[in-house]
């Protein structure tokens, strides 16, 4: 049987009576987001029409706020300008959800100028994009925080220092980033995060012909880390050998430090490398049902305290696993890849955790089921028909408040009709059927995280929701 997927939530967003909703856009009142960013109260929507804002930066100090782009991508043009001289948007206030928003071609002159500068509490980010940036994405060591981004992309952020990537996250304590497309970083990390614990979830993470990335992933003060699902690429020009580096910096963060990397498919297009690299002093490396294709070492420095490693493929020669298209980065499994078919090994539960796969990346930055039938094939991709993918805008909805303690909501589109709610903890045990009804009383649960499963008029949709 197959459960559904978990991961950290970290999209907090509070339900307040008195919010007020502004709307910004070329003919409305506001013209620029900057026009309303001091104007508005906690718990406030700003709606954004697409279109290009030119060299329109600001910063945000009121808390719990949703800002979106409404019809399409509202585009933050920066054009070499920034707030403060740290990045288009500032984020000072706490609980900040942002939806379809672009932001571009920031630089500062400490060649550190990003997209977003995080300050505050915990950061949600959706369907957005990030590039020509020195950074993408640059948040600060905040505790306690969490951050969470999804079926968003990051491309061509990086001054080309190497200091600078196309997103860095400091030592807050969770990060969750699933179904992203981070590439093509210039000089930097595709990813470089200090988080205290890791959700590296169903990502497609490359450097492709071109790109001069350094690691795809650098994880340089431990902690936890689950990499699982994702398709992970080493280009030709990569300016680092490593494709994932773990504790290399020190391990400072809490620990225990453990890599979970399960069902991943990695490629090495780069003459030489290794596919994970290790600080002395790493407790457990857990790696099941991972495709190592290209050249390099499976483990460079010194192997962690408990290596555990099943049913993981390697070989030099990439055509041996059939994929669908390599030369464009499709490594899905084609009826040739009999090498990977029903070789997996259930991989069980770590701290909790549910490492099995329940999803795969669907390029570009959306998300599938990931299809079973009697065994688990190795890699990132099942070969089987996928049954519902995720990402759609009209079905992406919010639960809030979100952590809760008692009732819950859920953002709506008009249109839609909710059929049923099933609730269900962290190991997929059904434990709350809930028939149309849009108030949610769950305060019978104990303090948590549990998985909702919202069964529409026209989809099915999966949230995470804590219990306080």
């Amino acid at each position: 049987m197959k459960f559904f997927f978990i991961c950290s939530i970290t999209a907090i967003f509070i339900a307040n009576s008195f919010a007020n909703t502004w709307k910004v856009g070329i003919s409305r009142l506001y013209k620029v987001p900057s026009q309303v960013a001091s104007l508005v109260s906690n718990g406030d929507t700003i709606d954004i029409d697409a279109g290009v804002y030119e060299s329109d930066v600001a910063k945000w100090t009121s808390s719990n706020l949703l800002i979106r782009g409404i019809g399409g991508m509202a585009h933050l043009k920066a054009n070499g300008k920034a707030f403060g001289g740290k990045a288009i948007w500032v984020i000072a206030g706490d609980n900040t959800r942002l939806e379809f928003i672009e932001f571009s071609l920031c630089s500062v002159p400490d060649k550190n100028g990003a997209g977003i500068r995080q300050e505050g509490k915990n950061l949600t980010v959706s369907h957005c994009s990030f590039h020509d940036n020195e950074n993408g994405i640059l948040a600060g060591t905040v505790n306690p925080s969490h951050i969470f981004i999804e079926y968003s992309e990051f491309n061509n952020n990086g001054f080309g220092d190497g200091q600078s990537h196309n997103l860095y996250i400091n030592n807050v304590d969770t990060l969750t980033f699933q179904y992203n497309y981070t590439h093509n970083a210039s000089i930097g990390h595709e990813l470089k995060s200090r988080a205290h614990v890791n959700f590296i979830l169903y990502n497609r993470i490359s450097d492709e012909e071109n790109g001069t990335a350094s690691r795809s992933l650098d994880l340089p003060n431990g902690g936890q880390s689950y990499i699982i699902g994702n398709i992970i690429e080493q280009g030709p020009k990569s300016q680092n050998s490593n494709i994932i580096g773990f504790g290399l910096e020190g391990l400072s963060n809490p620990g225990p430090h453990e890599v979970y990397a399960i069902n991943n498919t990695i490629v090495n297009n780069r003459s030489s490398g290794s596919f994970f690299n290790f600080k002395d002093g790493t407790t457990i490396f857990k790696a099941y049902n991972n495709i190592m294709a290209g050249k390099g070492n499976f483990i460079l420095g010194t192997p962690p305290t408990m290596v555990d490693t099943i049913s993981n493929l390697i070989a030099v020669d990439t055509a041996m696993f059939a994929f669908s298209n390599p030369t464009n980065y499709d490594y899905q499994l084609t009826n040739q890849s009999t090498l990977c078919f029903n070789k997996g090994t259930d991989a069980g539960i770590a701290n909790n955790y549910t490492l099995n796969p329940f999803f795969e990346y669907l390029h570009p930055n959306i998300s599938t089921n990931r299809c079973t039938d009697d065994f688990l094939d190795v890699g990132a991709y099942e070969f089987c028909k996928a049954t519902q993918t995720y990402g759609n805008p009209q079905t992406d909805y919010i639960a809030f408040p979100n952590p809760t303690s008692g009732k819950i909501n859920f953002g709506l589109n008009q249109s839609t009709i909710i059929n049923s709610v099933d609730i269900f903890n962290l190991l997929g045990r059904h434990l709350i059927h809930f028939e149309d009804n849009l108030d949610l009383d769950i305060s019978g649960l104990k303090p948590g995280t549990y998985i909702i499963k919202i069964n529409t008029s026209n989809s099915t949709v999966i949230r995470t929701i804590i219990k306080l």
